[in-house]
This record gives C-alpha cells, sequence and structure tokens, in this order.
C-alpha cells in the first residue's frame, strides 16, 4: 500500500492564522470597550436606571495597529460623561516604544527603506517612508525643544560628566563625546540640565557648554562635580567664579589604584575610604597625609604621590552640611543615567556623525527625565539656608 503525501500550503495557512488573530484582536477590544462605556455610565446599553449619569451615544470609528494588523475599533461615544480608554492607553504605549525604536534606526544611519521593512515586523504593518520622515521631524523638534528648555530654579549642585560614542568619519572611526549636566534645583529635586557635543578634554569645549548652560538661565551654583579635568576646571573658574569643584571621590580612587598591584588594591581601596569617612576638612586631610605615608612604606610611591596631590580636590563637599556630603562628593547621579544611556546607545554601535549621537542620548535623557526619574527629593536643600543663617 503506497503511503499518502500529504501536502501543505503553509503561506495560505499563516495568512488564515494571521487573519484569525486578526479578527479575535478586534472582537476582543471592541467587547472590552464596551465593557468600559457600560461601567462608566452605571448602565448596559439601552438599559434605563435612575443612578445612571451618562448616556451612551453611538461609536465612531477608529485604526489602531496592532502586531496582528490594523483593526479597527468601534469607541463608544457617551453624554454627559467623557470616555477615557485604558485599553487604547496600553496600546499607545506600545506604539511610542516602536516610534522610539524607528528613531534610533533614523539616527544610526539606517536607510527608510529598510525602516519601512523593519517597522512592518514591529509593528504588524508598514510604515511609509513619508511616515518615518515625518515622525523623525516631529520627534527631532520635541527633544531640541527641551533640550534648549529655559533653566528656571536655581541649582546649587551640578555634576557634568561625558560619555564618548563611536562615529564614522572619512571611513573610519573615532569617538565623539556627549557632554551632560544634572543640577539639584532648589527644592532638592534632580533634573537633567544639559546635554551637548563637545571634548572632553578641551577648556573651549567646556567653555561653551557652561556658557550655553549660563545663557538658559543656569545660576545659584555653589558646587560641581564632576571628573579631573583642566580643561572643566579652567572654565569654571571664568564662567562660574563663585563654585567649588568637587573631584569625584570615586574617580580618585581609580586613579590611585591604577599606580598600585591587583593584590594590593582591595587594602588599598579600605585605606582611600578611610580619607572620606572623617568628619572635617582637617581631619580628612590628616588621614590623608597617614595614607599616603603607608603608601610611601609599601614602596607605592606613584601612589602616595596621587594622594598627596589630589586629596584637596576631593573635599570640597566638606563646606556644605553634612547629610549632603555622600550625594555631592561623587558622580554616581550622572553616572547611573550614563549606564542607562549606554544600554540603549550599544545596539546602534556606531553612528553618522556627531549630531545623530546628540539626538538619541538626548531623546534617551529626555525620556527618562519624564519617566518619573527625578520625581523623587534627592537632598533637602533648606539646609544649606540654614548653614548660612
Amino acid at each position: 500500500m503506497s503511503e499518502q503525501i500529504v501536502s501543505v500550503d503553509e503561506a495560505a495557512i499563516k495568512s488564515e492564522l494571521k487573519e484569525l488573530v486578526k479578527t479575535t484582536v478586534e472582537q476582543t477590544l471592541n467587547e472590552l470597550l464596551d465593557e468600559e462605556a457600560d461601567e462608566l455610565v452605571g448602565a448596559e446599553r439601552y438599559e434605563r436606571s435612575a443612578e445612571r449619569e451618562a448616556y451612551r451615544s453611538g461609536h465612531y470609528k477608529r485604526k489602531l495597529v496592532t502586531t496582528s494588523g490594523e483593526i479597527e475599533l468601534s469607541v463608544p461615544k457617551l453624554r454627559g460623561a467623557t470616555f477615557q480608554t485604558a485599553v487604547i492607553e496600553r496600546y499607545r504605549r506600545r506604539e511610542t516604544s516602536v516610534e522610539e525604536a524607528m528613531i534610533e534606526m533614523y539616527l544610526a544611519g539606517v536607510s527608510t527603506r529598510r525602516i519601512e521593512d523593519v517597522s512592518e515586523i514591529l509593528w504588524g504593518a508598514k510604515v511609509s517612508a513619508s511616515t518615518v520622515s515625518n515622525l523623525n521631524e516631529k520627534a527631532f523638534e520635541s527633544v531640541e525643544r527641551w533640550r534648549s528648555r529655559p533653566l528656571e530654579s536655581e541649582y546649587p549642585y551640578v555634576y557634568v560628566d561625558g560619555i564618548y560614542l563611536k562615529r564614522s568619519w572619512g571611513g573610519s572611526y573615532e569617538n565623539v563625546a556627549v557632554m551632560i549636566a544634572i543640577g539639584v534645583n532648589e527644592d532638592g529635586y534632580r533634573e537633567i540640565i544639559g546635554c551637548a557635543e563637545g571634548f572632553t578634554e578641551s577648556k573651549d569645549s567646556w567653555m561653551e557648554f557652561l556658557i550655553w548652560l549660563k545663557s538658559r538661565g543656569l545660576k545659584g551654583v555653589r558646587m560641581v562635580t564632576g571628573d579631573k579635568s583642566s580643561g572643566m576646571l579652567g572654565a569654571l573658574e571664568e564662567v562660574f567664579p563663585r563654585a567649588r569643584y568637587q573631584r569625584c571621590t570615586v574617580h580618585f580612587y581609580r586613579n590611585v589604584w591604577s599606580k598600585a598591584p591587583k593584590g594590593k588594591r582591595p587594602l588599598v581601596a579600605r585605606m582611600l575610604k578611610a580619607i572620606h569617612a572623617q568628619e572635617s576638612f582637617e581631619a580628612s586631610m590628616r588621614k590623608a597625609d597617614e595614607v599616603a605615608s603607608t603608601l610611601e612604606e609599601m614602596k607605592l610611591v606613584a601612589a602616595a604621590k596621587t594622594v598627596r596631590e589630589g586629596v584637596v580636590e576631593t573635599l570640597a563637599y566638606t563646606n556644605f552640611p553634612m547629610p549632603h556630603w555622600v550625594r555631592i562628593r561623587t558622580n554616581n547621579a550622572i553616572e547611573r543615567l550614563n549606564r542607562e544611556i549606554r544600554r540603549r546607545t550599544r545596539v546602534v554601535g556606531t553612528f553618522p556623525d556627531g549630531n545623530s549621537a546628540l539626538m538619541l542620548v538626548t531623546a534617551r535623557c529626555k525620556y527618562i527625565a519624564e519617566s518619573g526619574w527625578g520625581k523623587r527629593r534627592y537632598l533637602d536643600v533648606s539646609m544649606l539656608e540654614e548653614m548660612n543663617a
């Protein structure tokens, strides 16, 4: 008996399944919308009730793109109440994430044609070239408005740092730096106050960055925390002469560790942390002298020299209220932000130019700032006034 051969049209089956899923999604969402409307008016459709405060008034049609394709929603209309649906809001959030992905692809130099193809996979429907162009134009305008917004508060504490990314240039690759600033405002909350392209070792770049921040309204700066950079120090003295400079203690530790054998670094780390565990500038300086002398006895002369020459820059925080010390002596606030930016930019790899890198970093900073990142009070800034009273 010969075996029967079954022929399967895989493409047809996939098409039928996709249409079945699409229809099911459409029916389910429309049923959920009607249930939400019933709960809002306090009665089912056509039901008369003394308690109801709103009435159903038909439907209006709305297209919604899902991963199963474009569907048609019948959104209930109400009289006496506004119909707000959590169903559509959930899809809006997903749409936003897809839009962000398309913007990232565009900034990374992916062709519009390729974005069209990828959008069909991500979104369930192909996005036209004109839509991609319009979407990115609107996004760039929004990002630039946020980047250039006026700074209306005073910011007693400012943290600055640079994040390095790769860009292609003349057939080769080179680093491009995006400079970032975070400020603690007069109410004690953190804000991302600046993103700009530059070179972190260049005084001219720091001058331009700080002057730009000042032109937007940055004022009341009492201390700036950052990594060691002669360019930044020189610019800070000129643009904000009354502000103190705090060298990030974590970066200082790393500089000292780099001059010690790996086997001795845990001991050196404990010694360095003891310097900043003291309760006054004078006590910290005495401890630093002890640490440097011990390092010299351990034959770690270069490490001892780094401690003696750099420790004063790491103690500016002692001029401010003690409860602030832990959070103002390091760049940890901005380092965490940088890690989130790197996580997002790592998938891009190399940018076509510096402005593309700046736009994506700024877009990510804007997203983080608007997602609740700075909603918790970071410092009790009123202590600064009490200290001066």
